[in-house]
């Protein structure tokens, strides 16, 4: 069997990056993109905080330019999910649909994903007015209402990103403080496009074929009430995507994977990096540079095996 010095799974910023310097080493890496090529970031409309990058930059444009980067050195990418993984022997096995691919090392950059709300409606009415992502959506609803659920800088950027299009933007939080980034807050506060609901949470989302509106109720007082609306936008937090591994790596009680400083797992030959091993930052930057700390501690470990073979 053919045997890959690397695999990465994922293909975000943690993933592309780890790419990107495991090339350069010669390692030649497959890397899986996953359901998604960049991960979060390419499904967000613009980064600001990136370095280098003055004026901003749309989420996909910076993903294509770690594409070309990882690809100028010599990564490959095979465009697909991995559904299972063997960690319990070398060569270390992935495998992708029905094919079996082979490894002496494996970065793992699964990153997260969307936390859900977990009240009725939502999962019936998810791709008929419920969405976990203004980019891809937004467009959809064009001079409508929608609700922003979520008081941090994902859920002010994506409303703000929506206001482009709907009509009115109401944002949903459970504190009657944001957690969003100052200047974040005041684009929101100063957009005539956009409201403020304090102190409040969604029970139920109401609909038939698409979404009507939505159920509040406030945790102060615990007064229900219905907020009409054409679409709903959750942005709470995310989930890491361990699923692959549960059983296999050992996890923290955020289920995000246990990693030395030299982003190890409880597993030789493992590594991890971004928000699959990041409960705290989970920024694109961090997820960069651990990426980048993954891939050297890769190469390192690799060449140790091959010096215990002389």
């Amino acid at each position: 069997m053919s045997v890959e010095n690397l695999i990465i799974i994922g293909s975000g910023p943690a993933g592309l990056t780890a790419a990107i310097y495991a090339s350069r080493a010669n390692l030649n890496p497959l890397v899986f993109t996953g359901n998604q090529l960049g991960g979060q970031v390419a499904m967000t409309n613009e980064v600001e905080n990136y370095p280098g990058f003055p004026e901003g930059v749309l989420g996909p444009e910076l993903v294509e330019r770690f594409r070309k980067q990882a690809e100028r050195f010599g990564a490959r990418i095979q465009y697909g999910e991995v559904t299972e993984v063997d960690f319990t022997a070398n060569p270390l096995r992935v495998r992708s649909y029905d094919t079996d691919y082979w490894a002496r090392a494996v970065i793992i950059a699964t990153g997260a994903i969307p936390r859900k709300l977990g009240v009725p409606g939502e999962a019936e009415l998810t791709g008929r007015g419920v969405s976990y992502c203004a980019t891809c959506d937004g467009f959809f609803f064009r001079e409508k209402t929608v609700a922003v659920i979520g008081g941090g800088d994902s859920a002010l950027e994506e409303g703000l990103f929506l206001t482009r299009f709907a009509r009115r933007v109401t944002i949903v939080h459970r504190r009657d403080q944001l957690r969003a980034g100052y200047i974040l807050q005041e684009r929101a506060r100063n957009n005539p496009k956009v409201d403020f609901i304090w102190n409040s949470v969604v029970t139920r989302i109401n609909g038939e074929q698409a979404v009507g509106s939505v159920t509040l109720k406030n945790v102060q007082t615990g007064q229900l009430s219905d907020l009409p609306v054409d679409g709903v936008f959750v942005f709470i937090g995310h989930e890491p995507s361990n699923q692959l591994f549960l059983g296999q790596l050992e996890m923290d009680e955020h289920g995000c994977l246990v990693v030395d400083r030299r982003n190890r797992t409880n597993r030789p030959g493992v590594f991890a990096a971004g928000e699959i091993a990041d409960p705290i930052f989970r920024q694109t930057v961090t997820s960069a540079g651990e990426g980048a700390k993954a891939a050297m501690e890769a190469v390192r470990y690799l060449a140790e095996l091959d010096a215990r073979k002389v």
